[in-house]
């Protein structure tokens, strides 16, 4: 350490833009002076992309803070944060990079703000290597409010890669304390829904082939359940470029909902990519766990900050969590255990991740 500054390496385990969210949104909460060294050192373009930079410069913004180092390119900063404020807090990443990346740095800030936030998120709504706007809607919403907070997320308009273009604008209100969450039980599926979407220059008739080469590979494993997968064109309006994709989600009798999702591309058939988005699915919930891989290590940081024992069951453990588990007990005083779970189906590969966490208050509230 620097004085007090923290020294995060940026390089070691995922190695990714994901260090970089988890402990500049810590760094940010807890008032902890950061310095991260070999920003994204495992990837095959090191250094900062816009999307990072735009997410680094809001959570600036929004705690008043000191940001070294930001520009496109760089392997190294430093970030000294203030406190943090509500009010509209913009970030565009003025290219097809991920609003859904930009949300999950903000988020956990704005909930220990002193007054309600408004995040206008400008980028790629449905981009690779990040989950898709409508994951972000349909799956991790309902389940990360249960942690006892609520938050509003309007899709003003999509953006597709390559040019992005997409505006997504998210409320949220301020609160004391965030509640543990016990997601232990998966229960049974109850009922199979998605959507698959068309945008810009493609024909409705490719979201309806997404969606019945998906109903056909489900209704392989998965015979008596109605399976409901609407092929949408997106409006003009509210739409930017070319871009098709979709989203198939399971939800179960205990309200655990479990997805695959898959985007298209130019010269790939839309059969394949609505299988892709089936073939996920079904591996999901193969494993027994009550989250899907996506899901995983998003919920760690609202683990971490929670009062009191969070626990969750998951399938095998992405590299992802691991980074984000290490980092946030690097950072927080939250300490985590993952344990083999024991199934009664010895073919089940599930782990309990167990979090005792450190119970942030809001010092605003």
């Amino acid at each position: 350490m620097d004085g007090d500054r923290v020294e995060i390496d940026g390089g070691i385990m995922e190695g990714g833009g994901q260090i970089l969210r988890v402990s500049t949104a810590l760094s940010c909460l807890l008032g902890l002076p950061l310095r991260v060294r070999r920003i994204r050192a495992g990837r095959s373009q090191p250094g900062l992309r816009p999307q990072h930079l735009s997410g680094l410069e809001m959570i600036r913004d929004l705690c008043d803070g000191k940001l070294n180092g930001g520009e496109i390119g760089s392997t190294e900063i430093t970030f000294t944060p203030g406190k943090i404020k509500g009010g509209t807090h913009i970030a565009d990443t003025k290219t097809a990079g991920s609003v859904c990346l930009l949300m999950q740095v903000a988020m956990p800030c704005v909930l220990f703000a002193a007054s309600p936030s408004e995040l206008r998120l400008k980028g790629g709504t449905n981009a690779e290597m990040a989950p898709q706007i409508d994951y972000t809607v349909m799956v991790f919403k309902p389940i990360v409010e249960k942690f006892n907070f609520t938050f509003n997320c309007d899709i003003k308009r999509r953006g597709y890669y390559p040019q992005g273009g997409g505006e997504v604008v998210v409320q949220m209100s301020p609160v004391k304390e965030l509640s543990p969450i016990n997601l232990t039980e998966r229960g049974t599926v109850t009922k199979i829904y998605g959507r698959a979407f068309v945008a810009g220059a493609l024909p409705i008739k490719l979201a309806k082939d997404m969606s019945a080469a998906a109903v056909r590979c489900i209704r392989r494993e998965i015979r008596d359940l109605y399976i409901n997968i609407q092929p949408v064109r997106e409006p003009d309006d509210q739409a930017v470029g070319t871009g098709s994709g979709i989203i198939i989600v399971a939800e179960t009798s205990t309200g655990c909902l479990l997805a695959g999702s898959s985007l298209g591309k130019r010269g790939k058939n839309a059969d394949k990519v609505g299988i892709e988005a089936a073939e996920k699915l079904l591996q999901n919930l193969k494993h027994g766990g009550t989250v899907d891989d996506s899901l995983q290590d998003q919920l760690i940081i609202f683990m971490a900050l929670a009062k009191g024992v969070s626990r969750v069951k998951s399938g095998p453990i992405t590299l992802h969590t691991q980074t984000a588990i290490h980092f946030a007990e690097q950072l927080t005083k939250a300490k985590f255990t993952v344990t083999k779970s024991e199934e009664e189906d010895p073919s089940n590969d599930t782990y309990i991740i167990e979090c005792q966490g450190m119970g942030m208050n809001n010092p605003n509230l």
